[in-house]
């Protein structure tokens, strides 16, 4: 049998009770589940219960039970809704695959996953129809707004079943694939107990703190097939909220979307706040967002100035998060405690943090080191690979977990992030975290957005490089890396200064506001090999 969706259904006393679409529908049938923001169209808890469960039939027809697999191929739609609930009230695993991954590395996390059945778009026809040859075990492929060769119409084959929900319905979960910005994805596979759709049930405690309820509308503006806000759209749900859904993230629209629908919630990650505070001050100013109640961020960590001119602007509603699909661990703060610790991502409310070295020694107060959180029991597994999940582990303690994030606690427990591990830049023997430098480039009001690597020195071993990413109207040229390297030369450590900078149209960011920073500096180390 499947277990219970590891991070959309875990510990918070007292939150009892049924609460999915098929609860909804007959409550508040009418009601908007999702609302497409580009276009207005709506997809009601009716047609979420309905259109799931026409799905689920047709998985359960098929001969899948709680434990297999099904995987979702498609851009932000309201359809991807309905998919994603089928295998959540089927018992069933779902991976959504990022909608640009080309048709290998696609085939790679479908067969990796073990899905039987795999749900595209017309939209993704190209890629889609090149994924026929490569995907031989999946065994129904499912296309909707039309097909190609080797896919067959979602729409005709969901039509062709019942619309009521099956005779036993129990929880299913995600299992989604990290973005491979330091390696091959890997598939994160959490462990939880089994329990029937329909019990009672708790709910994650972060959907409390950030008062979650039935009349909220909460803007999604991220690409459903990254944990986050996937999670948090099915989150919304389950309480019988609204989504806004966005198709690709822009500031203004963002801004407009807030105003016309009374968002009352939302999520972000850094570069939005970026982009959003880049917007001309006439502009940012023009709209009503007094609906606004809590905002939430995570994915990385926020520059300090960037943070402070946010809540300055939008009031003490931002929180902030820091955890990860593997549910290991997870820290969280108000706008009021970042005030008072400027630069933490908060004290932990899930799990026990310890800091330790590379032989996973414990470190003192203010010293950084590899951040591990303390669980009763392992929480996830990564999916076919044995040797990373005991990689992720302590060398003494296999219930101490760590991503590879580095970092320090302070007296009063919270938690400061300096870098990953992997962008650790080791020149002339000294560490460089290039987060620091990134986040003082990024206050530049010539800058749009910025990177900082490590390339090949032959006496240092590595050197400091940025690559930047010039504002709207600005020339990245020999005067602006000048300028650009006085700037930082009086807000980081002189070794940390970059000794050269390049200038590019555009980082290789995914959707997610994640920097592939592996791909870049894979070329660069290409262009000196």
């Amino acid at each position: 049998m499947a277990p219970s969706p590891g991070h959309l259904a875990e510990a918070m006393p007292g939150m009892d009770g049924a609460m999915y679409p098929g609860e909804h529908a007959l409550t508040a049938p009418d009601k908007p589940a999702a609302i497409k923001a580009e276009t207005g169209e709506v997809l009601t808890y009716r047609d979420l219960d309905e259109q799931s469960n026409r799905l689920a039939q047709l998985l359960h027809a098929e001969g899948l039970r709680p434990g297999d697999h099904i995987a979702v191929f498609m851009e932000n739609q309201l359809a991807y809704f309905a998919v994603v609930w089928a295998a959540l009230r089927s018992g069933l695993y779902i991976t959504a695959i990022n909608r640009y991954l080309t048709a290998d590395e696609a085939a790679y996390i479908a067969n990796d996953c073990g899905a039987r059945v795999l749900v595209s778009s017309v939209e993704r026809a190209e890629i889609a129809g090149a994924l026929v040859d490569r995907i031989a075990n999946c065994r129904r492929k499912l296309m909707l707004g039309g097909t190609v060769a080797g896919w067959e119409s979602y729409e005709a084959a969901t039509a062709a079943m019942p619309g009521e929900k099956l005779a036993e319905e129990w929880l299913g979960d995600t299992m989604l694939y990290s973005s491979g910005t330091t390696g091959r994805p890997k598939g994160i596979k959490r462990v939880a107990p089994p329990a029937r759709v329909g019990e009672a049930f708790r709910m994650l405690d972060m959907f409390h703190e950030y008062a979650w309820r039935r009349d909220m509308v909460y803007l999604s503006p991220a690409p459903l097939y990254h944990a986050a806000p996937l999670g948090f759209s099915v989150g919304v749900q389950r309480f019988g909220g609204t989504v806004v859904m966005m198709s690709r993230f822009d500031p203004v629209e963002a801004l407009r979307l807030i105003e016309r629908h009374r968002v009352t919630h939302s999520q972000w990650v850094p570069t939005m706040f970026v982009r959003m505070l880049k917007l001309p001050e006439e502009e940012r100013r023009g709209f009503d967002l007094s609906s606004h109640e809590v905002a939430i961020h995570a994915a990385a960590p926020c520059p300090v100035e960037v943070k402070r001119q946010m809540i300055a602007w939008w009031g003490p509603i931002i929180h902030e998060y820091y955890g990860a699909t593997e549910g290991n661990g997870r820290t969280a703060l108000t706008a009021e405690e970042w005030l008072a610790h400027p630069g933490s991502v908060g004290r932990a409310k899930l799990g026990i943090i310890h800091i330790c070295d590379d032989e996973g020694t414990l470190l003192p107060l203010g010293q950084d080191g590899l951040v591990y959180f303390e669980r009763d029991s392992l929480p996830f597994a990564y999916h076919n690979d044995p040797d990373k999940t005991r990689r992720a582990q302590h060398p003494a303690h296999p219930t101490w977990t760590t991503l590879g994030d580095i970092g320090h606690l302070d007296a009063e427990g919270y938690l400061y992030l300096t870098d990953r591990k992997a962008f650790m830049i080791i020149s002339g023997g000294v560490n460089i975290y290039p987060q620091q430098i990134e986040d003082a480039l990024i206050a530049h009001p010539k800058v749009h957005d910025a990177a900082v690597i490590g390339i090949p020195n032959p006496d240092l071993g590595e050197e400091v490089k940025a690559v930047v990413e010039p504002a709207d109207g600005v020339e990245g040229d020999a005067h602006l890396a000048e300028e650009l390297t006085d700037f930082l030369k009086s807000r980081v450590a002189r070794y940390m200064v970059p000794k050269s900078i390049d200038f590019t149209e555009a980082l290789p960011r995914l959707p997610t506001g994640k920097l592939y920073k592996a791909a870049l500096r894979d070329t660069y180390r290409q262009q000196q090999s």
